[in-house]
């Protein structure tokens, strides 16, 4: 079922993505990069799922939000997204900066939405989609404005039913058996207080689940506003959407929660991110990127296919461009132009590849080439682009802290990182 006259109802919404602060707990990934730019299943980036699910929801009009390194975030979107110049469709990128007005950073999302709100009134949008960049799933947006649209709300927030052990660790709305939030909680940690916030049996029973059952609804961090509720809610001079803004509108305004029960996974720490693409390489993924009927798009970059001289692969995804030779892969996410020698043992391992293919005038003296050499042993790592492995190289975190810093190497969450354009000497053991 579709809204009537849907084609009024894109035209009149603006899509607003917002790109996040420094990404300090996805560090080393976003020092050089903002965290929409973050590379994601061997040849996409985060950014590449919330555009994706506006494009494919009919809604081409998209703001992305940023501050921090955000040079390979505008040249991916200038490259990956480009509209026929009649269409008034486009995807643009609004960092933060200086004006007459203000010379602050984005204090939070609120603020971020606030500096640029003349921007975004200048047309006559009527609906305000805010989504955040750094999440994997896939959504119809059509099916979150239909509801709002019809039930009258102001702000309508998606959640998604998470366990009471999970929901210490999301801001957690309470509801009404129509949907209308009553309350919200942020990480709420008191077992009496969680109590409260149980989803309603009869409208579990409504979303097919038992009517005991221990859930409770989590926001997702994307909102849909009315135009004069989003102005409405930045009058206050809040810093942001889940901190402040959401728990005041609450009670002067009508908020409505849309339930989503597909996959969603918010991926804000090196662990998350690491599981997360980890879990792409499964027999069957949790989350389907050969779906035809809603592609997530990027750059097309007309890459050569892979080629693999001989190899043991399990579990992988082998990007374009890449020379595997052999080699045994098991578990792993292999990014586009990566070279992995012969006798190497890739395990556990999001490896993101390469800007560019390998040359003597880009190599730099006397180090190894580009890729893993020969004869290496990399388990639960993250490489990530541009890296020069030697041969007989070991990387695990075995045996190691949970965190730590190294020479040409980070420890996060138990996961070993090896920055962006990081040489490791032949014989390097970590």
């Amino acid at each position: 079922m579709s809204i009537p006259n849907w084609s009024s109802i894109s035209d009149k919404t603006l899509s607003i993505i917002m790109g996040g602060g420094a990404g300090t707990r996805l560090f080393p990934l976003t020092k050089e990069r903002a965290k929409p730019a973050v590379p994601l299943a061997g040849k996409y980036r985060l950014v590449d799922i919330p555009v994706s699910n506006c494009l494919n929801s009919g809604l081409r009009r998209i703001f992305v939000l940023t501050q921090f390194n955000s040079v390979s975030l505008h040249r991916h979107i200038h490259a990956a997204y480009k509209f026929d110049h009649f269409s008034h469709a486009f995807v643009e990128i609004l960092a933060a900066q200086q004006t007459p007005s203000g010379e602050r950073w984005y204090q939070g999302t609120a603020d971020a939405v606030r500096q640029n709100l003349g921007d975004f009134l200048n047309s006559s949008y009527e609906y305000f989609i805010i989504l955040s960049g750094d999440q994997l799933y896939r959504m119809d947006f059509r099916d979150v404005l239909r509801q709002h649209i019809e039930t009258g709300s102001d702000l309508t927030i998606a959640t998604i039913p998470v366990s009471r052990q999970e929901a210490t660790g999301f801001g957690i709305m309470h509801t009404d058996t129509h949907r209308r939030i009553i309350e919200f909680v942020e990480k709420p940690k008191d077992p009496a207080v969680l109590d409260g916030l149980r989803i309603p049996s009869d409208l579990l029973k409504e979303l097919g689940k038992p009517g005991d059952a221990d859930l409770y609804q989590a926001s997702m961090g994307i909102y849909v506003f009315n135009r004069k509720a989003l102005i409405d809610a930045l009058a206050n001079q809040h810093e942001d959407f889940g901190k402040h803004v959401i728990p005041g509108m609450i009670h002067s305004a009508k908020v409505s929660a849309y339930i989503f029960q597909g996959y969603w996974e918010d991926i804000g720490t090196i662990r998350s991110f690491f599981d997360a693409n980890l879990a792409l390489a499964a027999t069957e993924p949790p989350f389907n990127f050969f779906d035809t009927s809603a592609p997530i798009f990027t750059h097309a970059r007309f890459l050569p296919a892979s080629k693999v001289n001989s190899a043991s692969i399990r579990n992988a995804i082998i990007s374009d461009g890449c020379v595997i030779s052999d080699a045994t892969i098991d578990r792993a996410v292999i990014g586009i132009r990566s070279v992995i020698g012969s006798g190497s043992e890739v395990k556990n391992c999001v490896m993101m590849g390469a800007d560019y293919f390998d040359s003597p005038q880009v190599r730099p003296a006397g180090s190894p080439a580009l890729g893993i050499g020969r004869n290496c042993s990399i388990d639960h790592a993250i490489i990530d682009k541009n890296a020069r492995i030697g041969d007989n190289v070991v990387i695990s975190p075995k045996g190691k802290p949970e965190s730590m810093d190294g020479e040409n190497f980070i420890i996060r969450d138990g996961i070993v990182v090896i920055p962006k354009n990081a040489i490791l000497p032949s014989g390097t053991r970590i």
